[in-house]
């Protein structure tokens, strides 16, 4: 008798909890979709484009040339594949130069250039050209400063310097190498009596 009332209470749960569990999967609500489908997506993508960046005092701070740009949408940075760049300097120093890919914040203050970056500064009336070959460069537009940790080669007329790690200020011309600075000058021909 106790193994019969034994099993019809055993019985009695097991009905008990499959009926708890279908009023569960009954009652609950269904599941949310996934919010991430596929691959993130750029709010818009550019084509053969120019685009003018303006500093907080409405000046030129950056002009951009590339054959493509992606806005992504959530970040809103810019990622941008081969471009031709120009920075304004103080004084018409005036650089510009290309590198393999970029990267622009969102507030359009930090532009960052990836893989090969050279860069180019005409003569001016004060200052002779320049030349900077290097990679993954850092730019801070509002501050007119650039940096790499990368290996860099600076050419100046008579001059040629190699270093590691490299922070210039644009504004005030100055360019430092931090480590393993190895310098080569070509001398001035000299004047010769007749």
């Amino acid at each position: 008798m106790i193994e019969r009332r034994s099993a019809i209470g055993v019985a009695a749960l097991l009905l008990a909890a499959g009926a708890s569990q279908l009023l569960v999967w009954w009652l609950r609500p269904p599941p949310r979709p996934s919010e991430v489908v596929g691959p993130p997506r750029s709010a818009y993508t550019l084509n053969d484009f120019t685009l003018n960046a303006l500093g907080k005092d409405g000046r030129l701070s950056l002009r951009v040339d590339a054959p493509y740009l992606a806005r992504r949408e959530g970040d809103d940075s810019l990622y941008i594949n081969a471009p031709r760049f120009f920075m304004p300097g103080k004084d018409g120093a005036d650089w510009h130069g290309t590198s393999e890919y970029g990267w622009v914040s969102a507030d359009g203050n930090l532009l960052k250039l990836l893989g090969k970056v050279d860069m180019q500064r005409p003569p001016t009336a004060q200052l002779a050209a320049a030349e900077v070959h290097t990679s993954d460069l850092t730019a801070w537009l509002n501050e007119n400063r650039v940096a790499t940790d990368a290996p860099t080669l600076i050419r100046q007329p008579g001059s040629m310097t190699r270093g590691t790690g490299m922070r210039a200020n644009l504004d005030t011309h100055e360019m430092e190498l931090l480590s393993d600075v190895h310098s080569r000058f070509t001398p001035r021909k000299r004047a010769q009596a007749r």
